[in-house]
This record gives C-alpha cells, structure tokens and sequence, in this order.
C-alpha cells in the first residue's frame, strides 16, 4: 500500500496571522483534513440481506404508528421491539459481511499513478486517459485501507462477475473523485 507524502506546510507570515486569528484557525482545519474514505460492503448471504430488509420495513411500520398513537403504550412497545428486530438483523448482516475501505491518495501520487499506466492506441481512440487494464489493481491496492494486494485485486478483477468487478474498481476511482465541499450561498 502506498502511503502518502507529507510535504511541510509554509508557514504565513506572523503578522498575517495577527491581522487575521480566524483564517488561521481555518487555515489549521483546512491542513488538519484527512483524505475522503469510501467504503465497499460485500455479502454473498441474501438470507441476511433480506431479514434487514424486512425488519427495516416494519420498524417503519411501527414507528409511523408509534408517531400517530404517541399515547398508545402498545404501539410504543411494539416499535421498539421492531427496532430491537432491526438491530439485530442488521448485526447479524454485519456480521456476514466483508467490508472493504479505500482512501483518496494525495493528488500528486494519483497523477503519477495515472501518468505511469498510459492508454493503449485503442483505449486513447476510445476516449481514455489511463490504461484501466494495468492502473485498475495498482489503483485498488495503493487505495486499500485492508491491504489488498496488486495481485489479489488482479485475482478479484479477473474472478468476480463483471457488475462486482466494477463495483470494485468504481470504489477505488470513485474515492479519488470524492468531493466534500458545498460551494453555496454564504
């Protein structure tokens, strides 16, 4: 796994800092961010997946006739069971499942990465900036927060039906593109 370089932040002049105490407290949080994580859940247990599904309906249900009858003790009682019920379907789901996190890379490591897995002529004629075929198990291992490997990312790409295959690329380019800003009105 790649980790990211940390360059030294300049330091702005201390008379600047003086003039304005708010956009250095801002300036800190701005430096202080970590990079965008992105989270892939995997669960091959449909019996799983539907017990949530069904248990999150009637806790709905229960919580809409809850919200209706707030005097009716046993609505009341009967949304926390179903909330009970959710939670532990929910556990059970989890405890199935497998997870996986990927993390943005620093854009510098990402345009090297991209610079160094060039398209082939066709994928350049098809309109593609990078080689997916070499950058895509490079991209999900320098990604990977669990430690997945070039090789095993190869083996996942090559194995795994192709919507789970994109799934798992589009996770790790996804992050990359990740983007937690909100640029409206102040």
């Amino acid at each position: 796994m790649t980790t990211a370089r940390k360059t030294a932040a300049p330091k702005p002049p201390a008379a600047a800092v003086a003039q304005d105490a708010h956009w250095a407290a801002t300036r800190e949080r701005l430096l202080a961010r970590a990079r965008p994580v992105l989270k892939l859940t995997i669960c091959d247990d449909d019996g799983a997946k539907q017990a949530v599904y069904a248990a999150r309906a009637a806790e709905l249900e229960a919580k809409g006739e809850a919200e209706r009858s707030p005097e009716d003790e046993a609505a009341q009682a009967a949304h926390r069971v179903a909330a009970a019920a959710l939670a532990d379907a929910q556990a059970a789901l989890d405890a199935v499942s497998i997870p996986l996190r990927f993390q943005a890379l620093d854009r510098k490591t990402y345009k090297e990465l991209l610079a160094a897995h060039r398209p082939t002529e066709e994928q350049a004629e098809d309109g593609y900036d990078f080689n997916l075929d070499t950058l895509g198990p490079v991209l999900i291992a320098a990604a990977s927060l669990d430690g997945i490997t070039e090789e095993d990312a190869q083996t996942f790409l090559d194995d795994w039906s192709k919507a789970e295959a994109e799934s798992l690329l589009n996770t790790a380019f996804g992050v990359q593109r990740e983007e937690r800003m909100d640029l409206g009105k102040g």
